[in-house]
């Protein structure tokens, strides 16, 4: 599946994140805790950033310039309704040139979305955009090994895939990445993310 099918099926499903019942906490403590890594405030990225804000909320309140960037069109224009004065980017990650350096750039729960075989090019392009000291994190399929699968349980069959544990950690160091933190956050199921900071 591509990333642009992705994202029409994101359009489809925009209600679960409107709805009272989202958990507008999920992830917000490991982004406080990544936060704390980061040496200024400056240019922040949301990847994947849905339309909830919550991210851009935290950024904001943190002294940073946010901007956010997603697949899905619906996505978007509900996060431009919420924040007019943010900028955000209707874009494939996997092919966007990104216009600047960040100190931070976050993304939870949606490079997971993106096939495999391009699993490495978006970690190192996500890398690449931040500056130096940048700080990154993001949430993956906490596997032992490298795989695909795809499931219907959000409605529409949607497809993931991760490096697993050691692929991701090997790549990032690779990369002139230190690892900061690593958890799996709602153990025993096979969430976990990735806080490293760019050598400087």
């Amino acid at each position: 599946m591509n990333p642009t099918e992705t994202g029409k099926k994101y359009d489809t499903i925009t209600h679960l994140w409107e709805s009272e019942k989202f958990n507008r906490q999920n992830g917000v403590e490991a982004h406080k805790r990544a936060l704390q890594f980061v040496r200024r405030k400056g240019r922040a990225l949301d990847v994947g950033c849905g339309c909830t804000g919550r991210f851009i909320d935290l950024l904001l309140e943190q002294g940073f310039t946010p901007e956010g960037v997603d697949i899905s069109a619906k996505m978007l224009s509900l996060a431009r309704d919420r924040h007019r004065d943010v900028a955000f980017h209707h874009q494939d990650i996997c092919q966007w040139e990104s216009p600047a350096d960040y100190t931070f750039i976050t993304a939870w729960d949606s490079i997971w979305h993106v096939p495999l075989s391009e699993q490495e090019n978006v970690i190192t392009r996500l890398v690449n955009s931040l500056e130096e000291g940048g700080v990154l994190i993001f949430s993956f399929g906490g596997t032992d090994e490298p795989g695909d699968h795809r499931d219907d349980f959000m409605g529409p069959e949607m497809y993931y895939s991760s490096l697993g544990v050691n692929g991701f950690v090997s790549l990032l160091s690779g990369l002139g990445c230190r690892i900061r933190h690593l958890e799996f956050d709602q153990f025993p199921e096979l969430h976990a993310y990735l806080v490293v900071q760019k050598k400087s």
